[in-house]
């Protein structure tokens, strides 16, 4: 019996020997580079910090493992977040000889699922000056590049009329080469107008060139997007829409229009500071050559710039626009929403919505608190310019935003409540 007790500590002895000195072999080596790679892609976080297709904050913790030793303790929890966050059916890593002596190279394989099935809330709004918005997905992802998604959506938020419908998608994400992707949505929608609508229209039968009212509207947007660099992407594509006149015969008008998007998205990280860049130019221009009753031509800038540290986020973005020829109601820009000028009404700011704008927002935040300044204008050309301003407060704390809004005028203080869940 004493001896086989001694043979089981020798042996125990044996293994954690082992085990230390697998250890503190693996201690020995440098991070050299973490490379992940999955789905037909590729990323090498030493040299691209800014991968979007992984959230910030996994990011960091995997672009951390450069430059200290080695922890196959780490390699372990990093890959299991990295399955969760994809919905992978496995992530497995590998250590690689490094280009120097006593470096290595990690690498993260992530295996999605063949198919894979999600639902999710894109929108979820309660605003009290006009209640209600939302929509709700189904996204089936098929193989590893193909994307199925059906939705319901009803949006009194975005634009002058309220819109209530669904929406059917297919997107590519890999077109023959990560660098390119497209897309296709077809989507039907019943409209709903504000009497402040109604009647702005009836007193203005014609507001600069405007079109009318119409009940129903059905949309074809086919679109493909190029990655010139990893910053900066180019969208094209064809927008077709018909849109039903709630009055007199009910003849369809076609708007049908080319778009093209040139994006500019970046990040910069340092040890106390990140530094967010984003810059949008986008245009629609509707044309004969595709067989429209409308003409006209929309673009529409955005810039915004963030800066981050600790608890301290202070951001700011700029949106101008501008519409010339005659177009449909839903191409006129609006104020006075969740997004742009927040705490004014949009049918008091102006019902028809106009053909010019510029808006600016101002946002702090520590922590979930944030406050924020808005100021803009929406106009008609030829008309002439009102710039309205709002303050407002709030908490917002991952997909939960609850805010007031007040707008700054002479007179009572009528503030409107948000509340917004965004997945």
């Amino acid at each position: 019996m004493k001896l086989a007790w001694a043979g089981l500590v020798l042996a125990g002895a044996l293994l954690a020997g082992t085990q230390d000195s697998e250890l503190n072999v693996n201690t020995r080596y440098t991070v050299e580079t973490v490379i992940i790679s999955g789905d037909g892609w590729t990323a090498d976080l030493a040299s691209d910090q800014n991968e979007e297709r992984i959230s910030p904050s996994l990011r960091k913790q995997v672009a951390a493992l450069i430059g200290d030793k080695l922890n196959p303790a780490a390699l372990d929890d990093l890959a299991g977040k990295l399955c969760k966050e994809f919905r992978a059916r496995t992530v497995t890593h590998r250590v690689l000889r490094g280009a120097t002596p006593q470096y290595v190279q990690v690498l993260f394989e992530i295996r999605l699922r063949p198919t894979r099935f999600d639902v999710s809330v894109p929108k979820f709004l309660y605003a009290s000056e006009q209640g209600f918005s939302g929509a709700v997905e189904a996204t089936a992802t098929v193989g590893r590049h193909n994307g199925f998604t059906f939705g319901l959506v009803s949006d009194g938020d975005e634009m002058v009329e309220r819109y209530t419908g669904l929406v059917a998608r297919y997107e590519n994400t890999r077109l023959g080469t990560d660098r390119v992707r497209a897309g296709f949505q077809f989507a039907s929608f019943h409209e709903q107008w504000n009497s402040a609508t109604r009647n702005a229209l009836a007193v203005e039968a014609a507001p600069g060139e405007a079109a009318g009212l119409y009940r129903a509207r059905r949309e074809i947007a086919p679109e493909i997007t190029f990655v010139l660099a990893r910053p900066l992407t180019l969208t094209v594509g064809a927008r077709f829409e018909q849109i039903q006149e709630s009055a007199g015969a009910g003849l369809a008008d076609a708007s049908n229009a080319l778009v093209s998007d040139v994006r500019y998205r970046r990040r910069l990280d340092d040890s106390e500071y990140r530094q967010d860049f984003d810059a949008d130019y986008n245009l629609r221009a509707a044309t004969r050559l595709l067989a429209s009753d409308f003409m006209y031509v929309r673009h529409g800038w955005t810039f915004r710039y963030a800066l981050s540290h600790g608890k301290h986020a202070l951001s700011d973005r700029l949106m101008a626009g501008l519409l010339a020829g005659r177009a449909p109601l839903f191409e006129r820009y609006v104020l006075g929403n969740s997004t742009f000028l927040r705490g004014w009404n949009r049918f008091e700011a102006d019902p028809l919505g106009g053909n010019r704008v510029v808006h600016n927002s101002v946002d702090y935040r520590y922590g979930p608190f944030q406050a924020f300044y808005d100021s803009g204008a929406v106009w008609d050309s030829g008309q002439p310019v009102i710039v309205r301003h709002s303050l407002g407060m709030g908490m917002h704390q991952g997909p939960m935003f609850l805010a007031v809004a007040i707008p700054a005028r002479s007179g009572k203080v009528e503030p409107i409540f948000v509340v917004s869940m965004n997945y």
